[in-house]
């Protein structure tokens, strides 16, 4: 599992063993069952969380109580409901687990003591943010701009292995149509 960790760090800053140690004893693991929730709204969110196995979703519900998915996490992908964790407040959205997951934990206060005591870490950290900013950026745009089926097609070529491991009714969900519309793109 730390080999997995290492090896994301590492895309971004070369790391020795010591350093990488010294990493390493910021985080804690956890593993969670299929349909177990790791952050719950109204609750506190001390921890973000790097996924080492397993497949999440963040989601929203409104006051009508529709489902609307925010995001999905997957293998090498970070998630929390970053609002909360930065803020250190209680949580807006929930995330739970579509599958098994084994994950990553690093505490607010561990992170930024890993920042103040890493240059390396600070740096990865930042381009991760940065990477994430402008993610949530092309997804508002794609919203704003993109009709439906543009969005199921663009989400179908840059994860399509998602399609294999996630129902239909969360594609749907995320992608803001129902599961009759989205029927209608896959052809199903």
């Amino acid at each position: 599992m730390s080999n997995v960790l290492r090896q994301h760090i590492e895309q971004i800053s070369p790391l020795t063993d010591t350093e990488f140690d010294h990493i390493q004893s910021y985080f804690t693991e956890k593993k969670l069952r299929k349909h177990q929730f790791l952050v719950q709204e109204g609750n506190l969110v001390g921890h973000e969380y790097f996924v080492v196995s397993g497949l999440l979703k963040a989601a929203y519900f409104s006051e009508a109580g529709k489902e609307h998915i925010i995001q999905f996490a997957m293998e090498n992908w970070w998630i929390t409901d970053y609002q909360a964790y930065v803020n250190q407040t209680t949580a807006n959205l929930n995330i739970d687990c579509i599958e098994a997951s084994t994950l990553l934990c690093l505490s607010f206060e561990n992170k930024r003591k890993l920042c103040e005591t890493s240059h390396k870490m600070e740096h990865f950290f930042r381009v991760k943010a940065t990477s994430g900013y402008v993610a949530s950026q092309q997804r508002i745009l794609s919203l704003l701009n993109n009709d439906a089926q543009s969005r199921y097609e663009q989400l179908l070529a840059q994860y399509p292995s998602l399609f294999q491991r996630v129902p239909k009714t969360l594609i749907a969900a995320y992608l803001g149509v129902s599961r009759e519309t989205l029927s209608r793109f896959s052809g199903k």
